[in-house]
């Protein structure tokens, strides 16, 4: 008799849009690609939803352990298993994954260049993109972050814009360098100690002398800073993001940069706690650097993709000080910041690709007045931009805030060295709305570019772009309103972390009395 209690959903929903993707080859199509987008976007449906299911129906939220666990021996001459699970770290990224790509698969409708292999792509990436946030055995999760780089190289490649073969090129040449970092690290931690193991809770539980910690970390830190992105290793974000396309776009940013930062916080966090407490104070510098310097570059950008680009990078700046606060907002605040930016970066870049198609061009000193031909288009990017600038109600601001409380009321750190690093990062923030404005005015208001106006059918927002933007704002304003709705998911795990980072280093106590976010 069927049951659901032992239902195997995380595998189900990391099969099943692979299996589909094996199918569309034999999908019935004339050629246009129209019953292929409607069979993409059904499975893509079916996988979200019996996701959303299987989280409400078995997620317990008052436990810090690993749920929803299936563990089947796949290779054992090699001790490979089939391992999966969910914990607050990985669930609602998990559920972020499934939601984005369900929008960028209804976003990719426009789609006529081989429409087979473009949602054989895409369905591929669904489930090994899912994949990557709940695999538990690190030979497995090798796997999966470097089948993933494949389907992203050839959307590049094929899509992208004029210099697409150059963008996928670096794309994969960082990224697959990076993963060289992971592999040679994760054999290191899986030999260690005589015992060989490739399960993640097990590699946490070894104990490792500190210099292997440290080389370890710095190795997972040089593959995961690529695809954060860290600088000065960020430089193929700008380039990818300049050549690819809307649904491209979403899946770059709304989930690829946030796999950076969860196996940050995963394995570098959680299995290397003493090299994290002594990297920790570089993790800062760095964040603030990835602030201040990509929100400058952002507002020199004269291209429209490139400048919400670097605002990209310069927002998961935020995600670093969280990561190294050593408290319980901090950590919080940094896993909501990749759940906030990974909705607003896919709302913005959608929208770059509708304004891209009806203007046909991404240089801001070409537009000028269109905001009387698209006033719903312009409402959007306003709303979405509002959202990036951090304002008080949206999900960008109640993630910021708590990185910066958090950090602020850390007493691992020196008082000049908080107040230095505050003020900085607070020089980004008050830079973004200034590009971001600017770049409404650019696009929107003033002079009209009389050429554009007259030579291109500028139509308004159709019902479908509407409804994936409106998509996306429902969590960006709920979570704004009431983070509760996400933060309850994690903050078992945030604070489980949090306490294994005190149990291995003289931080006092009064970290215990940090602040923490009202309900």
């Amino acid at each position: 008799m069927f049951a659901l209690e032992t239902f195997p959903w995380l595998t189900f929903v990391i099969l099943f849009p692979i299996a589909a993707a094996l199918l569309v080859p034999f999908v019935p199509d004339k050629g246009d690609g129209r019953r292929l987008r409607w069979y993409a976007l059904v499975i893509g449906l079916l996988d979200f939803i019996v996701l959303v299911y299987g989280f409400y129906a078995n997620y317990d939220f008052a436990s810090a352990e690993l749920q929803l666990v299936e563990k089947y021996s796949w290779i054992p001459q090699l001790g490979l298993n089939w391992s999966v699970g969910a914990d607050g770290i990985s669930m609602p990224l998990i559920l972020m994954t499934a939601f984005i790509t369900t929008l960028a698969i209804l976003a990719s409708w426009p789609v006529s260049l081989k429409p087979r292999l473009f949602y054989f792509l895409l369905l591929s990436m669904y489930g090994g993109q899912i994949a990557v946030f709940a695999v538990q055995d690190m030979l497995l999760f090798f796997l999966t972050w470097e089948l993933e780089l494949i389907p992203v190289y050839l959307l590049l490649s094929i899509w992208g814009g004029y210099k697409r073969q150059y963008a996928a090129t670096k794309f994969i040449l960082y990224t697959a360098g990076g993963s060289l970092f992971i592999l040679v690290a994760g054999l290191a931690m899986a030999f260690y100690g005589g015992v060989t193991t490739f399960d993640m809770r097990e590699l946490a539980a070894k104990d490792y002398a500190l210099t292997f910690q440290l080389l370890a970390y710095g190795g997972f830190l040089i593959a995961y800073g690529v695809k954060l992105p860290i600088f000065p290793l960020h430089t193929w974000l700008p380039d990818a993001h300049g050549e690819a396309t809307a649904p491209v776009h979403m899946l770059l940013a709304g989930i690829l940069l946030k796999m950076g930062g969860y196996a940050l916080l995963r394995m570098n966090v959680g299995m290397l706690p003493d090299a994290h407490i002594a990297f920790a104070p570089f993790l800062v510098i760095l964040g603030v650097v990835n602030i201040i310097y990509a929100a400058l570059t952002s507002f020199a950008q004269r291209s429209l993709k490139r400048k919400i680009a670097y605002s990209s990078i310069s927002h998961m700046g935020f995600v670093l000080i969280g990561l190294a606060s050593f408290t319980e907002l901090g950590m919080s605040g940094a896993m909501l910041q990749m759940i906030s930016h990974g909705l607003i970066g896919a709302s913005l870049f959608f929208l770059v690709g509708a304004t891209y198609d009806r203007t046909h061009t991404l240089i801001l000193d070409e537009m000028g007045g269109v905001g009387k031909q698209m006033p719903k288009i312009f409402a959007m990017f306003t709303t979405c931009s509002l959202a990036s600038l951090a304002l008080p109600g949206m999900s960008g601001f109640v993630a910021e805030v708590m990185v910066f409380v958090g950090f602020a009321t850390s007493e691992a750190y020196g008082t000049t060295f908080r107040v230095v690093m505050v003020l900085l990062a607070a020089v980004g923030v008050i830079l973004t709305p200034i590009y971001l404005l600017s770049m409404l005015r650019e696009i929107f208001f003033g002079q009209e570019n009389q050429e554009l106006t007259s030579h291109q059918d500028l139509v308004d927002a159709e019902p479908r772009e509407v409804f994936i933007i409106a998509c996306l704002l429902v969590p960006i304003i709920g979570i704004g309103l009431y983070p509760k709705l996400v933060t309850q998911i994690y903050d078992r795990t945030t604070s489980q972390v949090v306490m294994l980072l005190r149990s291995h280093a003289t931080i006092p106590t009064a970290l215990l009395s940090a602040p923490s976010l009202p309900d």
